[in-house]
Protein backbone atom coordinates (compact mmCIF):
# COMPACT_ATOMS: atom_id res chain seq x y z
CA UNK A 1 0.00 0.00 0.00
CA UNK A 2 1.22 3.77 -1.06
CA UNK A 3 1.27 6.15 1.81
CA UNK A 4 -0.23 8.76 2.23
CA UNK A 5 2.11 11.17 4.22
CA UNK A 6 3.32 13.38 1.27
CA UNK A 7 -0.32 13.58 -0.05
CA UNK A 8 -1.47 14.67 3.40
CA UNK A 9 1.83 17.16 3.50
CA UNK A 10 0.68 18.44 -0.51
CA UNK A 11 -2.88 19.35 0.81
CA UNK A 12 -1.52 21.19 3.77
CA UNK A 13 0.33 23.01 1.77
CA UNK A 14 -2.37 23.65 0.05
CA UNK A 15 -4.46 24.82 2.70
CA UNK A 16 -2.01 27.91 3.91
CA UNK A 17 -1.97 28.73 0.36
CA UNK A 18 -5.53 28.84 0.14
CA UNK A 19 -5.78 31.04 3.59
CA UNK A 20 -3.40 33.03 2.23
CA UNK A 21 -5.90 33.47 -0.70
CA UNK A 22 -8.99 34.42 1.60
CA UNK A 23 -6.72 36.55 3.43
CA UNK A 24 -5.79 38.52 -0.39
CA UNK A 25 -9.61 38.29 -1.46
CA UNK A 26 -10.77 39.86 1.81
CA UNK A 27 -8.45 42.63 1.29
CA UNK A 28 -9.27 43.05 -1.86
CA UNK A 29 -13.31 43.07 -1.35
CA UNK A 30 -12.65 46.34 0.75
CA UNK A 31 -11.35 47.34 -3.21
CA UNK A 32 -14.06 46.87 -5.12
CA UNK A 33 -16.57 49.77 -6.16
CA UNK A 34 -13.62 51.80 -5.79
CA UNK A 35 -11.09 50.06 -8.28
CA UNK A 36 -12.01 48.12 -11.47
CA UNK A 37 -11.87 44.42 -10.72
CA UNK A 38 -8.94 43.09 -13.46
CA UNK A 39 -6.71 46.05 -11.79
CA UNK A 40 -7.39 44.86 -8.28
CA UNK A 41 -3.98 43.24 -7.87
CA UNK A 42 -5.28 41.50 -4.27
CA UNK A 43 -8.25 39.69 -6.04
CA UNK A 44 -5.62 38.33 -8.87
CA UNK A 45 -3.08 37.12 -5.82
CA UNK A 46 -6.18 35.16 -4.75
CA UNK A 47 -6.65 34.15 -7.55
CA UNK A 48 -3.39 32.73 -8.80
CA UNK A 49 -3.09 31.57 -4.91
CA UNK A 50 -6.12 29.05 -5.71
CA UNK A 51 -4.73 27.81 -9.05
CA UNK A 52 -1.58 26.85 -6.65
CA UNK A 53 -3.95 24.93 -4.48
CA UNK A 54 -5.51 23.00 -7.30
CA UNK A 55 -2.18 22.18 -8.56
CA UNK A 56 -1.33 20.89 -5.10
CA UNK A 57 -4.56 18.91 -5.06
CA UNK A 58 -3.32 17.25 -8.30
CA UNK A 59 -0.15 16.33 -7.61
CA UNK A 60 -1.77 15.17 -4.24
CA UNK A 61 -3.71 13.09 -5.82
CA UNK A 62 -1.17 11.60 -8.38
CA UNK A 63 1.05 10.47 -5.99
CA UNK A 64 -1.80 8.29 -4.82
CA UNK A 65 -3.91 10.44 -2.46
CA UNK A 66 -6.81 8.84 -1.45
CA UNK A 67 -9.12 11.52 -1.38
CA UNK A 68 -11.24 10.69 1.80
CA UNK A 69 -7.66 10.46 3.92
CA UNK A 70 -5.83 13.57 2.18
CA UNK A 71 -8.82 16.22 1.53
CA UNK A 72 -9.82 16.66 4.93
CA UNK A 73 -6.63 18.08 5.65
CA UNK A 74 -7.58 21.49 2.97
CA UNK A 75 -9.91 21.56 6.18
CA UNK A 76 -7.30 23.19 8.06
CA UNK A 77 -7.25 26.10 5.73
CA UNK A 78 -9.70 27.53 8.69
CA UNK A 79 -6.90 27.17 11.29
CA UNK A 80 -4.76 28.83 9.13
CA UNK A 81 -7.00 31.48 8.22
CA UNK A 82 -7.74 32.30 11.94
CA UNK A 83 -3.79 32.73 12.35
CA UNK A 84 -3.60 35.02 9.21
CA UNK A 85 -6.47 37.09 10.66
CA UNK A 86 -4.78 37.51 14.03
CA UNK A 87 -1.13 38.05 12.89
CA UNK A 88 -1.48 40.67 10.15
CA UNK A 89 -5.23 41.78 10.62
CA UNK A 90 -4.96 41.98 14.24
CA UNK A 91 -8.27 40.05 14.96
CA UNK A 92 -8.82 38.20 17.92
CA UNK A 93 -10.16 34.54 18.43
CA UNK A 94 -13.15 33.98 21.22
CA UNK A 95 -13.36 30.55 23.27
CA UNK A 96 -16.04 29.52 20.66
CA UNK A 97 -13.48 29.83 17.49
CA UNK A 98 -10.52 28.34 19.74
CA UNK A 99 -13.04 25.13 20.27
CA UNK A 100 -13.77 24.94 16.32
CA UNK A 101 -10.07 24.88 15.76
CA UNK A 102 -9.62 22.79 18.41
CA UNK A 103 -12.25 20.48 16.32
CA UNK A 104 -10.87 20.71 12.86
CA UNK A 105 -7.41 19.49 14.18
CA UNK A 106 -8.51 16.63 16.10
CA UNK A 107 -11.04 15.96 13.59
CA UNK A 108 -8.58 15.73 10.73
CA UNK A 109 -5.94 13.76 12.77
CA UNK A 110 -8.87 11.22 13.67
CA UNK A 111 -9.48 10.69 9.97
CA UNK A 112 -5.80 10.31 9.44
CA UNK A 113 -5.28 7.79 12.34
CA UNK A 114 -8.41 6.21 11.22
CA UNK A 115 -7.10 5.45 7.73
CA UNK A 116 -3.88 4.85 8.53
CA UNK A 117 -2.17 7.68 6.96
CA UNK A 118 1.16 5.58 6.67
CA UNK A 119 -0.25 2.97 5.22
CA UNK A 120 -2.63 4.43 2.84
Amino acid sequence: MQTQVVPVLLNLVAAVLGAFGQYFYNKGSKLIGTLPIWKNLDIFAGCLLFCGVMVFFVVAYKLGGKMSVVYPFYASTFIWAAIIAVAINGERINGFQWAGILAVTLGTAAIAFGQGVSHG
